[in-house]
């Protein structure tokens, strides 16, 4: 039997060890999903329920990098509040036929040397991720601007991307990223992001 001290973790279940290993999770999200209100009342509300540490990014840029730190157990608490959040917001803004079952979107920022680890030997671990949750997994095949790391979409409803997630994590625990990882900051491509992106039909308008 396990004695109370810590030491279990030697022969602990494998549960028991995975909660208590520290995760560090970074998604690129539009800013305002987070913001909540004027003084960002969602992103405190997830950061007190799920007991996880949240940032996001500073910039003008409409997305922002949304970096969830805690036991795994604490990030995956914090993406399924996230991915809830976005359902509803979703169910808020359409004509109410699909709503509370409307699929939503989540972009995990992954370093590029883990993404080898994730799509498998000719893709057979990612589709057995997409089989099993029934979430539809992308790996982008370019790096993000400026950095070494991809963006690594995740399609679904709330309940098949939080499946997804938790496989993605467990990939990505069992391969640490090899060498330096240059982290992708949206600012940085904003020239790139902005002429290619949305803002194209605004930019006539500014140009003074």
């Amino acid at each position: 039997m396990a004695s109370p001290d810590g030491a279990s973790n030697v022969g602990g279940s494998p549960e028991e060890t995975e909660l208590s290993i520290t995760l560090t999770l970074r998604m690129l999200m539009h800013g305002k999903v987070m913001a909540g209100g004027s003084k960002g009342e969602t992103v405190k509300r997830i950061r007190e329920q799920s007991s996880a540490r949240i940032t996001i990014s500073e910039g003008s840029c409409p997305e922002r990098i949304t970096t969830i730190t805690g036991s795994t157990d604490a990030v995956f608490r914090a993406v399924s509040m996230i991915a809830f959040k976005l359902e509803e917001d979703l169910g808020a803004g359409g004509d109410g036929v699909s709503a509370g079952r409307a699929p939503v979107t989540l972009r995990l920022v992954i370093p590029a040397s883990q993404c080898g680890s994730l799509i498998g030997k000719a893709g057979a671990k990612i589709r057995e991720i997409r089989e099993s949750t029934g979430a539809q997994v992308q790996v982008a095949g370019d790096l993000l601007p400026n950095s070494t790391e991809r963006a690594v979409t995740v399609s679904g409803v709330p309940d098949t991307i939080i499946q997804c997630v938790r496989q993605i994590c467990a990939v990505i625990l069992e391969s640490p990223p090899k060498g330096a990882t240059i982290p992708y900051h949206p600012g940085l491509s904003l020239g790139t992001i902005l002429l290619s992106a949305n803002q194209v039909r605004g930019h006539s308008i500014s140009k003074g």
